[in-house]
C-alpha cells in the first residue's frame, strides 16, 4: 500500500471511527433503556400479583374476625374489600398477556364466589343464626379462599418467572453492548497504529528528501 493510500485510509478512519463509536453507543443505550423499562414493568407486575395475594388474605382475615366478634369488624372488612377491588381493577388494566388474563379471570371468579357466600354468612349473622355463619366461613368459604389464594400464588409465580427472564435479557443486552464497545475500541487502536505508521513513513520520506537536497550541496 502506498503512503498516499495509507494517508487517505487513515483520514477516512479518523472520520468514521468517532461516528461508529457514537452510533454503537447510542444504539447500546437505546437497547439498555428498552430492556431496563421491561425490567421495571415486570417488577411492577410481580409486585401487583403479590399485592393481590396479600390483599385476598387480608380480606379473608377480616371476614373471619367479624364472624367471631358478632360483626364488630365488618366495617374494617368492607374497607379491606374496597382496597382489594382497587388492586383488582389496577391488575385488569395492567396485566394484558394471555396467561395473566387467564389467571385473573380465575381469580375474579373465585372472588365473586367468595363475596356471594360472604353475603349469605352476613345475612345469617344478622338473623341471629351464628352457627350458620360459622359453618359457612369455616367450610365452603374457606375452601374458596384457598382456591383463590392458590390462583394468586400461580400468578405471582408467573410474574416472578417472567421478571427473571427479563432481567436475564437485560444482562445479555449489557454484555452485547460491552462487546460492541470493545470491538469499536479495538478498531480505534488499529486506526491509531495506522496513523503512527503513516506518520513514520512521512517522516522517513521527509528525511530522505532533506538528505537528497543536501547531497548536491556537499558535492
Amino acid at each position: 500500500m502506498t503512503i498516499r493510500a495509507k494517508l487517505y485510509l487513515a483520514i477516512a478512519l479518523t472520520v468514521l471511527g468517532p461516528l461508529a463509536t457514537i452510533a454503537v453507543a447510542l444504539h447500546g443505550q437505546n437497547t439498555l433503556d428498552d430492556r431496563f423499562a421491561e425490567v421495571q414493568e415486570r417488577a411492577a407486575h410481580r409486585a401487583l400479583a403479590l399485592e393481590l395475594k396479600f390483599g385476598m388474605s387480608d380480606v379473608n382475615g377480616w371476614q373471619t374476625a367479624w364472624g367471631y366478634d358478632n360483626g364488630a369488624s365488618r366495617p374494617i372488612f368492607e374497607s379491606s374489600v374496597a382496597d382489594f377491588r382497587r388492586d383488582l381493577r389496577d391488575a385488569n388494566e395492567r396485566l394484558r398477556e394471555p396467561r395473566e388474563r387467564q389467571l385473573l379471570r380465575e381469580f375474579e371468579a373465585g372472588f365473586a364466589d367468595f363475596m356471594r357466600l360472604d353475603e349469605r354468612s352476613w345475612d345469617a349473622l344478622q338473623d341471629g343464626r351464628e352457627e350458620v355463619t360459622k359453618r359457612i366461613l369455616l367450610g365452603p368459604e374457606l375452601e374458596i379462599f384457598e382456591q383463590t389464594a392458590g390462583t394468586a400464588e400461580r400468578l405471582a409465580a408467573y410474574e416472578t418467572q417472567q421478571a427473571g427472564a427479563t432481567e436475564a435479557a437485560f444482562d445479555d443486552a449489557q454484555d452485547d453492548v460491552r462487546r460492541r464497545l470493545i470491538a469499536v475500541a479495538l478498531g480505534a487502536a488499529v486506526v491509531i497504529v495506522l496513523l503512527l505508521l503513516t506518520a513514520s513513513d512521512l517522516a522517513r520520506l521527509a528525511l530522505e528528501g532533506e538528505r537528497q537536497r543536501r547531497a548536491p550541496q556537499a558535492s
